[in-house]
């Protein structure tokens, strides 16, 4: 009778907070969701989130169930990484995972971030998620011609393209160039070098474009 219930469970759905480029508040706007839904009754859990010690991100977290991280030995480091089989052991109606391109530590079960995201899934419980635009595989060439910079971390178009819903959390050129300017996104000394480079109206501008067509496909 397991086997057969087993077979008949539907998969969790993924819905993914899609940004144009880091900053635009896609953690935050995942985390009021969270928050929205805990108010409601409904049983989430934070499986991975990365709030980059950003006051307003970790204030969020406020009152929702935290999966602890696993640890991973790397080169004489300890890596933390999000424990998918604790997610899977806890079973809650909703599991948040943020950085979905994320690469896993050497010596995890799975490569991807992704890849555990579709086991979860697999299991019945809905993710939700966060991206960067410039993660997506196919846009790789295109990101390095605009910005100079060669993204390592690269997700399979068909992990959005099979997404259940996909959110664009949009924010001007400027406006990501005002956060930057005043400390909430990078740290003083990165938020210069990013401002020079990857952060420059042009460059934001063509990545916004670019996410808001993928987002209208």
């Amino acid at each position: 009778m397991s086997s057969e219930r087993e077979r008949e469970r539907e998969p969790g759905t993924l819905r993914i907070y899609l940004g144009a480029f880091p900053g635009v508040g896609k953690t935050y706007a995942m985390l009021s969701e969270a928050q929205r839904r805990k108010k409601y009754g409904e049983d989430v859990v934070v499986g991975f989130v990365e709030t980059h010690r950003r006051a307003q991100t970790e204030a969020m977290l406020e009152g929702l169930d935290v999966i602890p991280r696993k640890r991973v030995e790397y080169r004489g480091l300890t890596v933390e990484e999000m424990d998918t089989d604790a997610i899977l052991h806890r079973r809650p109606a909703v599991v948040l995972v943020d950085e979905l391109a994320h690469t896993n530590a050497p010596g995890s079960e799975r490569e991807k971030r992704y890849e555990d995201v579709d086991v979860i899934r697999d299991a019945g419980i809905n993710v939700v998620s966060t991206l960067n635009v410039q993660h997506l595989e196919s846009l790789n060439d295109t990101v390095e011609a605009l910005t100079g910079v060669r993204v390592r971390e690269t997700i399979p178009d068909r992990v959005v393209d099979e997404a259940d819903e996909l959110i664009l959390i949009d924010l001007s050129p400027e406006g990501a160039r005002a956060r930057m300017e005043h400390g909430h996104i990078y740290p003083p000394e990165q938020a210069r070098s990013a401002l020079e480079h990857f952060f420059r109206h042009e460059n934001l501008a063509q990545l916004r474009e670019i996410a808001l067509r993928r987002t209208a496909q």
